[in-house]
């Protein structure tokens, strides 16, 4: 279909105009584009995070050379003809507006051939004017270069975030569109150096470990069926509606929703509809406050969802909401259901026993700060501090049952080696001086390509923790020592979800947010046994605590009932 200016009637019934709002916006639209001229390599690099160079090189159809100006002007699409077509929408663009928005904030430089154009058309425009025409040599399909992203309106660079972070979402933007279109060989480069690379070969699954890493793959499971391809291992439902893609099994789960991909027939969307679909199909089968793993492409006739409700077409409104949530929700609960891994019995950990003499106020919980004992002694006042407490029992495996001069206290042990692990930390960071633990033997960390992004901004400050990394390769790291808190927990996890956890947010709280991480990961867990002498350990060090009542994330670590309470309750009062 040749590009044509829509008329003024369509052009009304378009959403807002499309904003360029960051370099990531500007990746989107190029990678949209050459998805829907039917590209089957897609090469993206950036510079200065978007900012100082974008570049994305395809070998789809190309523009043919009477059309690349025409191409520049707003609303002049080759994507639909009338108002009729916006009820019908079946490529990722539609409204002409990417093209003519990039080269109103930044200096452009197109090279395309279409096929039957004896040579490519190399096209500058500088200010919205054509500076450069020219013939130039080159295949089928199309690159386009945005230089100096923002050059023309300097007040907008003043909401971009670091250059780190606008990187970490253009490497997202890639990322998901090589999920939706795993046929389709993407190669992104940062700064020169490789950053992700897919095959291509129409295999979801290669796509994943790709950007996830086959730690993660392996826990994939295919809704319902075959290789994982849209193409194959479909759940259809009575409305037409068809669900495709992988789900992670139970037991890979994550702190955030960052993990959850959604296609809408293959474009990339937030919906909270489709979270919370494949989120209740997951109920009982995740911790609370923990997030599932998946990547599901929905298709339904195009009459049946609006996707010109966002200026970023980031978002969409289906018809019949409650049969789109019935469809994933019953698709993905029946995949969990046929294919969960059956559970396995892992072998009772050791007990604990004791390395220092046997007072109270010295034992260490197995789990506890390395080097960081109690001494015996009375603790010295503080507001609020707890009174010294015999240690009775545990309830539930969660709860410490303790008896104080003036009551009962149930103590959530989860929640109190959260706040002992914190402080402990914390004298370590005003000290200057982190405990660390060298590994025997030098381990590797694989990242996504966002997580990798934001790692080369944290790097030098992780080091502050007692973490000794250093670059192994692309989006690999060479861990040697790490602190000795987490010496013995599951860090790699630890450092992944504090990476997401940084993703798309504000570097002003990542510190705090790094040690509530590590206080969090290795703490001794809701219904894990524990003997005597490690709740006593445990109680000790709670005792000692300068906040002792809440944990890092504001949850209480005690609750007391009164002795008068309890007289009440059994009537001697």
């Amino acid at each position: 279909m040749p590009i044509k200016v829509l008329d003024k009637h369509t052009i009304d019934l378009i959403a807002a105009g499309e904003v360029v709002e960051r370099p990531a916006s500007v990746v989107k639209e190029l990678v949209e584009n050459a998805l829907d001229a039917g590209a089957t390599q897609i090469q993206v690099e950036i510079r200065g995070g978007g900012i100082g160079l974008i570049l994305v090189t395809d070998d789809g159809n190309g523009i043919p050379a009477g059309e690349v100006e025409l191409a520049f002007e707003r609303h002049a699409t080759s994507k639909i003809k009338s108002q009729d077509d916006l009820h019908n929408i079946q490529s990722l663009g539609f409204r002409g507006e990417a093209l003519p928005s990039i080269a109103a904030v930044a200096r452009v430089e197109i090279l395309t051939r279409a096929e039957g154009d004896e040579a490519g058309t190399s096209v500058t425009l500088e200010n919205d004017v054509v500076t450069a025409r020219r013939a130039q040599s080159r295949n089928r399909g199309t690159t386009v270069t945005v230089h100096d992203l923002f050059r023309r309106v300097p007040a907008r660079l003043k909401f971009l975030k670091s250059v780190h972070t606008e990187t970490a979402r253009v490497a997202n933007i890639v990322s998901q569109y090589a999920l939706a279109y795993p046929e389709v060989a993407f190669d992104l480069a940062v700064d020169g150096k490789p950053n992700l690379r897919t095959a291509g070969r129409g295999k979801l699954l290669e796509t994943i470990i790709e950007i996830y890493g086959a730690t993660l793959a392996a826990k994939m499971l295919t809704v319902t069926g075959g290789g994982g391809e849209w193409s194959g291992g479909q759940e259809k439902a009575d409305a037409g509606i068809t669900v495709a893609g992988m789900v992670g099994a139970p037991g890979l789960e994550r702190a955030g929703r960052d993990y959850l991909s959604f296609f809408i027939n293959r474009r990339w969307v937030s919906s909270r509809l489709l979270s919370y679909a494949v989120e209740e199909a997951y109920t009982g089968l995740l911790m609370a406050g923990r997030h599932p793993v998946a990547v599901l492409n929905v298709t339904l006739p195009p009459a049946e969802v609006d996707v010109n409700i966002h200026p970023a077409k980031s978002e969409v409104k289906f018809r019949n909401e409650s049969d789109v949530f019935r469809a994933v929700q019953r698709a993905v609960r029946r995949t969990l259901v046929a294919q969960m891994p059956v559970p396995q019995i892992n072998e009772p950990v050791a007990s604990f026993t004791p390395t220092l003499p046997r007072r109270e106020a010295a034992a260490v919980l197995p789990l506890a700060l390395s080097g960081d004992t109690v001494t015996a002694g009375p603790a010295t006042p503080l507001l609020a501090a707890l009174p010294v407490l015999r240690v009775v029992g545990q309830v539930l495996n969660s709860y410490i049952v303790a008896e104080g001069p003036d009551g009962l206290y149930l103590i959530d042990q989860h929640a109190a080696h959260e706040r002992v692990r914190l402080d402990s930390l914390q004298r370590e960071r005003a000290r200057g001086k982190p405990e660390v633990q060298g590994l025997l033997e030098p381990s590797t960390l694989d990242l996504t390509p966002r997580q990798d992004a934001l790692m080369k901004s944290i790097l030098p400050s992780l080091a502050g923790y007692g973490f000794g990394l250093e670059s192994f390769g692309d989006r690999s790291y060479l861990v040697r020592t790490v602190p000795a808190l987490v010496a013995g927990d599951d860090w790699p996890s630890m450092l992944r979800e504090l990476l997401d956890s940084l993703s798309g947010g504000a570097r002003s709280g990542w510190e705090e947010k790094t040690v509530n991480s590590i206080a969090c990961h290795g703490a001794v867990r809701a219904g894990q046994v524990l003997s005597l002498e490690e709740m006593r350990a445990l109680v000790r060090q709670l005792e000692q605590a300068a906040i002792p009542h809440t944990c890092p994330h504001g949850r209480p670590t005690i609750v007391r009932l009164s002795a008068a309470r309890l007289e009440r309750e059994f009537g001697r009062s």
